[in-house]
């Protein structure tokens, strides 16, 4: 029973993260609560106290990280893919990098 509670709140908090039109309502709310002295077991209890703060504070920044990691794997992916496709099919309308000729010959007219 307990077990199926904290996996269900576990999996709901991180649902909530992945929705981007939450994503800053929730962390917001995570920092107002490490800081609130509003707690399910309050600061004023030495070390009782400090472990919810704990485990909230470390599923936020697991979850985010994770977010982070994801997104970072996705741009990179985008990246190489769009490098292939300008290897593949070259045309001179991409705005990929074209050949410069490394001399220019430029004829020098004198102003007087």
């Amino acid at each position: 029973m307990k077990n199926a509670l904290t996996k269900a709140l576990h999996d709901g908090y991180r649902k909530l993260l992945r929705h981007s039109k939450y994503r800053w309502i929730v962390v917001l709310g995570t920092l107002l609560y490490l800081v609130s002295p509003l707690d399910i077991s309050p600061d004023v209890f030495p070390v009782i106290g400090w472990i919810d703060d704990g485990l909230i504070a470390t599923l936020l920044v697991t979850e985010v990280s994770q977010i982070v990691t994801d997104q970072l794997k996705t741009r990179r992916e985008q990246v190489k893919a769009t490098d292939k496709n300008a290897e593949r099919s070259p045309d001179s309308t991409s705005s990929g990098p074209s050949e410069i000729p490394s001399i220019i010959d430029v004829e020098a007219i004198p102003v007087a």
